[in-house]
């Protein structure tokens, strides 16, 4: 359990770290994506981006279980 944590404690970091170069790459503002924005209010939800970074780690994590 100790090592799950880890890990995710340092992909959490390396995520921070790197977000200024993943938001040049458009996530967040893809096709897909919901925002509502009223007066006073905004809602997003990133559905599409979601969509990719899971299949991203989903390809990542079988590449690592090969």
């Amino acid at each position: 359990m100790s090592k799950w944590l880890i890990a995710l404690g340092v992909i959490l970091v390396a995520a921070g770290l790197l977000w200024p170069f993943i938001s040049k790459l458009g996530l967040g503002r893809l096709p897909g994506d919901i925002v509502v924005q009223r007066e006073g209010f905004t809602f997003y939800f990133p559905l599409m981006t979601g969509l990719v970074i899971s299949g991203i780690v989903s390809i990542v994590i079988w590449f690592l279980r090969k």
